[in-house]
């Protein structure tokens, strides 16, 4: 009798195979944030076979001091990311010989697992959740490219029916943000503005003299944003409401709490810079529970939503936006809170992590489909892995569709065709590259 899992029509998938690599991108510079700085970032890619013999591959990017700056401390940029392929390689272990209906049910199915494994692995009860979402993005792309086979590559007709509300209409442009890392020269951002970019990714928080005084990372923000300001305020665009360029702070966790936010939110007004400012992402560490309703700014819930619930949570503490990362957390799970946030009526929008060509556009997938932030007139997305890997064209070679007009910004904007929607974006392709990579190596690769 033939196996149900191979007739056509039937939904449930068979993994006969899992494979895994690891690939070493040094970046341009150091990256700072989060009061650190990061050299490289490590690139997961797993390989899926389905019992039928559909082979999927899925990217990741690893970021040890994102996730979980703990485990960054204790042991360091080359150990933490180690630590974090550990738990890749373990979660394919667990895929393999596994059965799913859709991507969405086997993340239920490994994350715990996962979890625990990173747990004891790692040695901290309380490790992030965000460390294993981390590491399961890789296989989560995987399944979605096992789980488009033989069906549209269409996003929107992939999604199962019950996540379908969390997408709005197509967006055709979406800006591109880059971000403004702690050591970003004045010289640089000028460029970014007369290149058309009008959303700015701005890192706060910044620890100058890497002792964890308050006072001093107080005055570092407030002096980095009056010089951007300085800079941004001779410029002008058509896609934020207002007509003024427009800024995202970023601040990682890093303020101890409101009082201080808000001599930073304060200093912002005094030079005029406040009505500038869309979004303010995680101001304070996950683990303060503070009530944000009052503060003058959009705040942003990022690392500190891992589910549901958490997005639950930081909307009713008075959280107005979500950041979605689906190259950090997984396509799975941010439908889950993509769908919660719509039906709360809080816009979300599509983070990065610097993401190489191929994940990126899987982050524009999602990005294509989520409405405009309120302050402005198209969709965004954060995008920031020209700015900073060494040898993005040689990775951007790699991606099935490299020289499609999508995957380049274009005066500061993505402009998104009808192809780019049938084939969501090329991401769920087989890139001829990585397939070698794991059929000829395996394992870690410098």
């Amino acid at each position: 009798m033939k196996d149900k899992k191979l007739e056509v029509g039937y939904t449930m998938i068979g993994i006969s195979e899992t494979k895994h690599a690891i690939m070493k991108e040094p970046l341009l510079s150091p990256f700072g944030f989060k009061g650190a700085y990061l050299t490289e970032l490590w690139q997961s890619v797993a390989g899926l076979r389905a019992q039928d013999g559909a082979l999927s591959i899925g990217i990741g990017v690893q970021s040890v001091l994102w996730s979980d700056p703990r485990v960054f401390a204790r042991y360091g940029e080359a150990s933490g990311n180690g630590l974090m392929a550990d738990l890749t390689q373990y979660a394919l272990a667990l895929a393999d010989n596994a059965e799913f209906d859709t991507p969405l049910e086997l993340l239920d199915r490994l994350f715990p697992d996962v979890y625990e494994y990173g747990r004891k692995h790692v040695g901290l009860s309380d490790l992030r959740s965000t460390f294993a979402l981390n590491a399961l993005v890789a296989v989560d792309h995987a399944a979605w490219g096992l789980y488009s086979r033989g069906k549209s590559m269409c996003f929107e007709e992939l999604v199962p029916d019950k996540y379908r509300s969390a997408l709005s209409e197509r967006q055709r442009k979406l800006a591109s943000i880059p971000v403004v890392a702690y050591g970003l020269s004045e010289e640089s951002i000028e460029q970014m503005l007369q290149e058309g970019y009008f959303l700015l990714k701005i890192k706060i928080g910044a620890d100058p003299d890497r002792d964890g005084d308050q006072a001093k990372m107080l005055e570092w923000d407030q002096q980095r944003l009056s010089q951007i300001h300085r800079i941004a305020s001779r410029y002008e665009t058509t896609y934020t409401r207002n007509g003024k360029i427009a800024y995202y702070l970023d601040a990682n966790g890093r303020y101890d709490g409101k009082e201080r936010m808000m001599r930073f939110l304060d200093h912002a007004d005094r030079i005029g810079a406040l009505e500038r400012i869309v979004l303010l992402e995680e101001p304070f560490d996950e683990a303060n529970v503070i009530d944000v309703s009052d503060l003058p700014v959009r705040l942003a819930a990022d690392e500190s939503v891992h589910d549901e619930r958490d997005a639950q949570e930081r909307i009713d503490m008075g959280y107005g936006a979500i950041a979605l990362k689906p190259v950090a957390k997984t396509m799975s799970m941010s439908l889950k809170v993509a769908k919660l946030a719509r039906d709360r009526g809080v816009p979300c929008f599509c983070a990065d992590l610097t993401a190489s060509p191929i994940l990126a556009d899987w982050n524009k997938t999602l990005a294509s489909y989520l409405s405009p932030l309120p302050e402005l007139t198209i969709g965004a997305i954060e995008m920031n892995g020209r700015q900073n890997y060494r040898n993005w064209d040689r990775m951007k070679s790699w991606h099935p569709c490299a020289n499609a007009a999508w995957t380049e910004a274009n005066e500061g904007i993505f402009k998104l065709d009808d192809r780019f929607f049938d084939i969501s974006g090329g991401a769920l392709e087989i890139s001829p590259y990585y397939e070698r990579l794991l059929d000829n190596k395996g394992g870690r690769q410098e």
